[in-house]
């Protein structure tokens, strides 16, 4: 279980460290790092001293007490779609149901009119009915209303968090989160306990795109996170759909944007979301049913 404390002392998606640990293997990366392979690089000192300090039973055993599992791409739990990734998670933590691959997210502003949020609400409704799995971020907005409107429907929704899944960010959300678990899962990169950082928003956006079948904007502003999902979506090749909005209202300019740009397909309606996204029997899905 090497990997599990370069998950606790490396930041999720570097480049580097990804492909470090994909040509030389987990445990000669730590080697490498004590032996001061890699002392030219920034924050070596801090990743020194967390590797140091860290103890293999004791980081199991702490996502062990939040409930959750840690899963690598060693693992049989482990969803393909993210080997899609230009640097793929170390690891992540689980907390809830096993991950299935028909996913479809759902992203947007965290300060949604009514028509963005009922839009994102009646879409993961409508995935939901169809059995397909809602994945949002957990914050405020557009990602709230897509979780309760896949919950609504009785469907199962995917949280990606930028902090541990103990720490339930944003607090506001608490029972949201709890509601999730009951048919779904909590999904972090990061340690149980960590405190979400604004750089972690960006890089679980990447997670978000891969373990979704296809990615709809709703209601973004024309500088978003939400557009960030997208673009790393389109990177993987991967479905990309935006709604539009009033052509006067500054929270759809990134949903026009995208489309102007043709790095998305215009959608209305789940109907014609579902022509446009491809689906394939997914393993994980079956094995859970």
């Amino acid at each position: 279980m090497s990997r599990i404390r370069l998950f606790a002392a490396l930041d999720g998606g570097d480049r580097f460290w990804s492909n470090e640990i994909q040509v030389h293997g987990a445990e000669t990366v730590i080697e490498r790092i004590k032996a001061g392979h890699y002392d030219d690089r920034r924050s070596m000192r801090r990743i020194k001293s967390k590797l140091d300090s860290s103890d293999e039973s004791k980081l199991s055993e702490e996502i062990a007490n939040a409930d959750a599992r840690f899963v690598t791409p060693e693992s049989k739990e482990w969803p393909h779609l993210l080997n899609d990734l230009v640097a793929p998670p170390i690891g992540l933590v689980i907390k809830g149901k096993k991950l299935c691959c028909d996913a479809i997210a759902i992203v947007g502003t965290r300060n949604p009119t009514n028509y963005g949020a009922r839009v994102a609400s009646e879409f993961a409704s409508g995935f939901a009915d169809r059995g397909l799995t809602v994945i949002s971020g957990g914050a405020y907005g557009i990602d709230t209303h897509a979780h309760r409107g896949a919950i609504a429907a009785e469907g199962s929704s995917y949280a990606v968090l930028a902090s541990g899944v103990n720490v339930k960010y944003p607090a506001g959300n608490d029972r949201l989160f709890n509601e999730i678990l009951e048919n779904g899962s909590l999904i972090s990169e990061v340690m149980p306990t960590e405190r979400a950082r604004p750089e972690r928003f960006l890089t679980r956006n990447r997670i978000i795109a891969a373990l979704s079948r296809a990615t709809i904007v709703v209601e973004a502003a024309f500088r978003s996170g939400s557009l960030r999902t997208a673009r790393d979506a389109a990177e993987m090749l991967r479905t990309v759909l935006a709604v539009p909005g009033p052509i006067t209202s500054p929270t759809s300019d990134g949903c026009h944007r995208l489309i102007g740009e043709r790095c998305a397909e215009i959608v209305t309606s789940v109907a014609d979301a579902m022509e446009l996204i491809p689906l394939s029997p997914c393993t994980l899905c079956a094995d859970e049913s």
